[in-house]
């Protein structure tokens, strides 16, 4: 089985290199403007999404999309400055009806997850 040094010269090495729990994180939705299942009176002119842990902006984005499937939003979703939590994208002019929102971050850490959720414009 080994002299008890050696025992505990392996465990000190595992140690090292087996990750503890909370060693890696993933960005998880934490909110977003509109928020998920909400109904706003007046269109948004944008979409803002936070995240529990920083992204790279350069490998999220987000797509809203109307009932009929068409995408709403302006186009290629962006990092706000100074904020490495939060993502935007610009919308179109929305009419009233139920838009969903699909989204897809990357920690800092390389982590991927991704997610949809909707919301409704009017009453």
């Amino acid at each position: 089985m080994g002299s008890p040094c050696s025992r505990a010269a392996l465990l000190a090495l595992m140690t090292m290199v087996v990750p503890l729990g909370g060693a890696s994180a993933h960005a998880y939705l934490k909110h977003a403007s509109p928020a998920a299942g909400s109904t706003v009176s007046h269109a948004p002119k944008k979409m803002s999404l936070w995240f529990t842990e920083a992204i790279e902006p350069a490998f999220s984005g987000v797509v809203v999309r109307n009932t009929k499937g068409a995408t709403v939003d302006t186009g290629k979703a962006h990092g706000v400055r100074h904020h490495r939590t939060e993502l935007q994208v610009g919308l179109k002019p929305l009419p009233p009806g139920t838009y969903k929102v699909y989204w897809h971050a990357m920690s800092v850490d390389t982590h991927r997850t991704k997610g949809s959720f909707s919301f409704k414009v009017g009453g």
